[in-house]
């Protein structure tokens, strides 16, 4: 059973979905956030592998986060 994560609040939403890869799992990572011309997504996966999806998981949403934080501080274009 695949397991997956969403973290949201009024303006965003992270969504981090680990997958099997050699050696572990790595972890797509989703993140939408509102603008005034709509709703942008941008979508990666983590640069890491991991032993486990939970420990996937984790690191995904801490990426997801991060980006969020920088975004909604204007400090990233994406």
């Amino acid at each position: 059973m695949t397991v997956s994560s969403d973290v949201c609040d009024s303006g965003w939403s992270v969504s981090a979905v680990p997958h099997e890869v050699a050696g572990g799992f790595d972890c797509a990572i989703q993140f939408r956030y509102r603008t005034r011309q709509g709703i942008r997504k941008h979508e990666f996966t983590h640069s890491s592998v991991f032993p486990t999806e939970r420990e996937a998981i984790l690191a995904g949403l801490r990426e997801g986060m991060f980006w969020v934080e920088r975004k909604m501080s204007e400090i990233l274009s994406v």
